[in-house]
């Protein structure tokens, strides 16, 4: 197990202790694998599990790609590779592609099925998840699953399904978790050891890049530590102490400097009076980045309309990063990913600006450019012929997009609510980006100086590593009817207390539940050792058990009166006449019988403690998950029998719906209230149910905006169900679900009829990006309501799904 910092990995000719795949895979390599790759894929080829956490661009993902390589050297065995994002998933793919050819290698991605019974196949986690609950046959076979940033389960969104995927994984399947570096490593990894079996855990803290820290004040960049105090001390640079209060000595471009003359960097001087330490324009700093060989560059701005602006902005200096012979390159890339889009669409989307920025070096990249336009952003600035991007937070991700140099313009964000200082992790996870591994000596984090900045607050920024994981796993509808069918009420009770969040709420329960889960696998071996054909040896058992507690108790209890003692006696031989009456108690085998049985017993006790001790802990997931099945049992999902539970034909339907308002869908398709929509008007209800408005945005629609007739009766309909739901769901004390949100509504109706992109937009107010995103959820349900629906609204369905898979949508899921 390699933990902390990692010294320099082996060389290839010191591997003779490796593994043979370990050993072969490593030499075929074009980078030396460093010594926490090196471990990992030890303890896969040993058969073992693994969480590697490190930073970003430290190479994680080649020991997911050894769990691939080991899969494939047998013939019946299968590798999934899952990752958070689409565009993860298909640059993967593409990756994966260029090893093992197109035909072994599929993608599953909810809107695009390539070659889905490939040997490997890489995916999102909500496919996994779903084919689990499906008990797909695709699963066969199955031997490794690779969850890439699987930190993601977190995300308190979309997080509790890496935990669902991970509880429900057949056991023989290993497991290869990648994380970003988190400061809980550890507890995640005892966690996947409980309900995985024997996982190691790999931690790696040191980059494969080093990374220098500045502040960029004026036109020079000052060292944000002081080096002459040497790296243990991390002591913050004092001419940038000296600016607190907005005053600063000038450095001279010391840096610069030193660059060109060889010097140790953080050795300048300090000329002239003290002067104001103003910004310069961002025109001027990617000119100097330029000049100074730090580019390419990424900047991070927290905003989609400030990368645009800032695209712009430096677009308007007349600043040109590129050369004729890249020009020519760049405008032959845009021209090959771009020809299926029709000419109207590319005007609409801004294609001849977009374009002619790529030409200059400069691009932005955030959730609102259009799937199609942030692949060519990615894919050019991997070539070095984009310099210089202006990005949203979301670029660093997990997209292989590294840069020689990362900028940050300001070190606070908005978070929907309020401006708040970006936290370490956050920090850790932007300038990650920066170095190239195998092309930079060194990568470059440049903070912009502002007259608030405080040294020694970006210095701690910089030097801490703490990112903790924490669950955001919560029990739902859909997982509660699969977990019913599959385990029964009890199991399901088990599965749920073994997550990550109960075994941070409370450790202790997640190994008493490993304990139980034993237990019965014993207690059931025991039940089968104590099998008499004369009878019920359990019921003898007892019998004898009873007998012999009362009689230790009678032999015990000198005190007790005559009357309490003549009871007892009559008790006693009453149990006598029982056991000897009691067809077991001829059984030639009874004493053999009756060992096993007093170990069933014994256990049986123990077993019953430990569940009164789980019981008796915090259960939070498990009493959530209580109070939605008494939600679904009142609305006759499930049935209760008896202390256990079975889910009915409503529930099995509900079993196949996916969503945050999965209830409200299961109970529109029960009462049939979308029978009578057309094709566009389900469209744009099943947009309704899906959509999201950015903080206020979009909540207040005009309903004379919103399609007529009977597109408004199933809406007011939809709305009056999710008003009583919401008031069952608070008398069981749920929180309840988000209203429907008709934002988005009436230009979906307008898509799905054929209307142009550029009126669709304009009434949709949005990025044609974050248009792609709605449509394709919107897919996404009208394609499960195609297979759970029944009859003519399941065809209607399938006609409005094909309305708005067109255009710019359908090329996006290519």
């Amino acid at each position: 197990m390699a933990k902390g910092q990692t010294r320099e990995g082996p060389r290839i000719g010191d591997l003779v202790t490796l593994h043979p795949q370990t050993e072969s895979f490593a030499a075929a390599q074009k980078f030396r694998l460093d010594e926490f790759q090196v471990e990992a894929c030890k303890s896969l080829e040993s058969g073992r599990s693994v969480l590697v956490a490190a930073p970003t661009g430290a190479g994680k993902t080649i020991v997911g790609e050894f769990a691939i390589h080991l899969a494939m050297q047998t013939s019946d065995q299968k590798a999934f590779y899952t990752t958070p994002m689409k565009a993860l998933s298909n640059q993967k793919f593409r990756e994966l592609q260029e090893v093992y050819g197109a035909e072994q290698v599929g993608l599953l991605t909810g809107d695009v099925n390539i070659n889905g019974d490939a040997r490997v196949v890489v995916m999102t986690t909500e496919v996994l998840r779903n084919m689990l609950y499906a008990d797909s046959t695709a699963l066969r076979g199955l031997r490794y699953v690779v969850m890439d940033e699987v930190h993601y389960l977190a995300d308190r969104f979309r997080g509790a399904v890496w935990e669902e995927v991970i509880i429900h994984l057949p056991a023989a399947v290993r497991l290869v978790s990648l994380s970003a570096t988190v400061s809980n490593a550890e507890e995640f990894g005892d966690w996947l050891d409980t309900v995985r079996g024997d996982t190691e855990v790999i931690v790696s803290e040191t980059r494969p890049v080093p990374l220098e820290q500045h502040v960029l004040v004026r036109g020079d960049l000052l060292p944000l530590f002081d080096e002459r105090a040497g790296a243990a001390a991390a002591q913050v640079n004092h001419e940038l102490m000296r600016m607190r209060g907005g005053q600063a000595h000038a450095a001279n471009s010391a840096f610069f400097d030193a660059r060109r003359s060889g010097r140790r960097r953080g050795s300048y001087h300090r000329p002239g009076p003290p002067r104001r330490a103003e910004r310069i324009d961002r025109p001027e700093v990617v000119h100097l980045l330029e000049r100074s060989n730090l580019l390419p560059a990424i900047f991070f701005i927290f905003s989609r309309v400030g990368c645009d602006a800032a695209v712009q902005q430096v677009r308007r200096s007349g600043l040109q990063l590129t050369t004729a012979e890249e020009r020519r390159e760049i405008r032959e890339v845009i021209q090959d990913r771009t020809a299926m889009l029709p000419d109207e669409d590319l005007a609409a989307l801004g294609f001849w600006e977009w374009a002619e920025n790529l030409e200059r070096g400069l691009a932005s990249h955030h959730a609102g450019l259009l799937p199609a336009f942030k692949e060519v952003v990615e894919e050019l600035f991997q070539r070095k012929l984009v310099k210089v991007v202006f990005a949203t937070e979301t670029l660093a991700l997990g997209i292989n997009m590294p840069a020689r140099t990362v900028v940050l313009e300001k070190l606070e964000k908005f978070n929907g609510e309020a401006r708040v200082a970006i936290t370490s992790g956050e920090y850790t996870q932007l300038t990650g980006r920066a170095g190239r591994r195998g092309i930079d000596v060194e990568g470059h984090a440049v903070v912009q100086w502002t007259e608030s900045m405080d040294p020694q607050a970006v210095a701690a920024l910089a030097s801490r590593r703490t990112y903790p994981l924490n669950s955001s796993f919560r029990p739902t509808y859909n997982m509660a009817v699969n977990l019913i069918d599959q385990f029964g009420r009890e199991r399901a009770r088990e599965v749920l207390e073994s997550s990550f969040a109960q075994f941070q709420a409370d450790r202790a329960v997640v190994g008493l539940a490993r304990q139980v889960k034993d237990a019965e696998e014993s207690l059931a071996g025991y039940q089968k050792a104590m099998t008499c054909e004369l009878g019920d040896f359990a019921e003898y058992a007892a019998i004898r058990r009873d007998l012999s507690d009362l009689e230790k108790l009678n032999r015990r209890d000198t005190t007790a009166g005559r009357g309490t003692r003549e009871k007892r006696e009559r008790e006693i031989n009453g149990l006598r006449r029982r056991m000897t009456r009691h067809a077991c108690h001829k059984c030639p085998d009874r004493e053999e019988h009756a060992r096993w049985g007093e170990r069933y017993w014994k256990l049986k006790r123990q077993t019953d403690k430990t569940r009164r001790q789980i019981e008796n802990r915090t259960g939070t997931v498990a009493r959530q998950f209580d109070r939605i099945l008494d939600v679904l049992a009142a609305l006759d999902y499930v049935r209760f029998e008896g202390s256990d539970a079975t889910i009915t034909e409503a529930g099995s339907r509900m079993k196949r719906i996916y969503g945050d308002r999965d209830l409200l869908v299961a109970e529109s398709l029960r009462t049939g209230i979308w029978k009578n929509l057309d094709a566009a008007s389900l469209a744009a209800l099943a947009c309704a149910l899906v959509y999201e408005p950015r903080g206020r945005d979009g909540e207040q629609v005009d309903p004379r905006s919103l399609p007529r007739g009977a597109f408004r009766l199933a809406l007011e309909e939809t709305e009056r169900l999710w008003a009583e739901l919401d008031d069952l769901e608070q008398d069981f004390r749920l929180p309840g679900t988000q209203p429907v949100a008709t934002g988005l509504a009436g230009p979906m109706h307008l898509w799905a009829r054929g209307g142009q992109l550029d009126r669709v937009l304009a009434e949709a107010d949005l990025a044609a990006g974050d248009f792609v995103r709605w449509a394709k959820q919107t897919i996404d349900l009208l394609d499960q309501l195609s297979q759970v629906a029944d009859g003519e609204l399941a065809r209607t369905a399938r006609r409005a799904l094909d309305a708005v898979r067109r255009g710019i949508v359908a090329y996006s899921s290519l």
